[in-house]
C-alpha cells in the first residue's frame, strides 16, 4: 500500500497530480475489449446489414470521441495532447473486439483515454444493435461487454 494517495491531498480531499515537473515524453496505450454477440447480430455486422446503419463505423467515431473528451468525464484525468489514435475491430464467431491505440506527447500517460475509447465504442455497438439482440421476452441473453483491458502502455523518453 502506497505511504501517500497522489490523488489526495493533507486534508483527505481528493486532487489532480501535479505533473508539472514531469518532462515531456512520447507516451502509448493500447486497450481492447469485447462484446458478445448473438450469431445472426454477428453475421449482420459483417455484411453491413444492421436496421440502424454501419455498425462499426459508427463505433470508430464515438470512440476516437470518447480518447478526445476523456478529460471531461473522468474527474483527475488532465486533459493532454492527442497525437493519433487507431481504432481496429475483428468480428468473430461469437463476438466484435476493439482496440484502441493512443498516442501522446506529454507529462502524463493515456491509458484511460484508450480505456475510455474502447468503453464508448462497445456502448456504440450495443446501441447499433440492441433491437438484434433483444429476444421475444424483451432480454438479452448473449451480449455481454467484458475483458476491457490495458494491453500496452509505453514510454519514449
Amino acid at each position: 500500500m502506497p505511504e501517500e494517495f497522489t490523488h489526495v491531498d493533507e486534508e483527505g480531499d481528493a486532487q489532480m497530480v501535479d505533473v508539472g515537473d514531469k518532462t515531456e515524453s512520447e507516451r502509448r496505450a493500447v486497450a481492447r475489449g469485447q462484446i458478445r454477440l448473438s450469431a445472426s447480430t454477428l453475421a449482420a455486422i459483417d455484411a453491413d446489414e444492421v436496421e440502424k446503419g454501419d455498425v462499426l463505423t459508427t463505433a470508430r467515431i464515438g470512440a476516437i470521441q470518447a480518447v478526445k473528451h476523456t478529460w471531461e468525464t473522468v474527474p483527475m484525468c488532465h486533459q493532454i495532447p492527442i497525437t493519433n489514435v487507431e481504432v481496429e475491430f475483428t468480428v468473430g464467431d461469437e463476438a466484435v473486439e476493439i482496440t484502441v491505440a493512443v498516442e501522446t506527447v506529454g507529462k502524463t500517460g493515456c491509458e484511460m483515454e484508450a480505456l475510455e475509447g474502447v468503453t464508448t465504442g462497445l456502448n456504440v455497438v450495443w446501441d447499433m444493435v440492441k433491437a438484434n439482440e433483444k429476444d421475444a421476452d424483451g432480454e438479452y441473453p448473449t451480449t455481454a461487454i467484458e475483458d476491457i483491458r490495458v494491453v500496452e502502455k509505453t514510454v519514449e523518453r
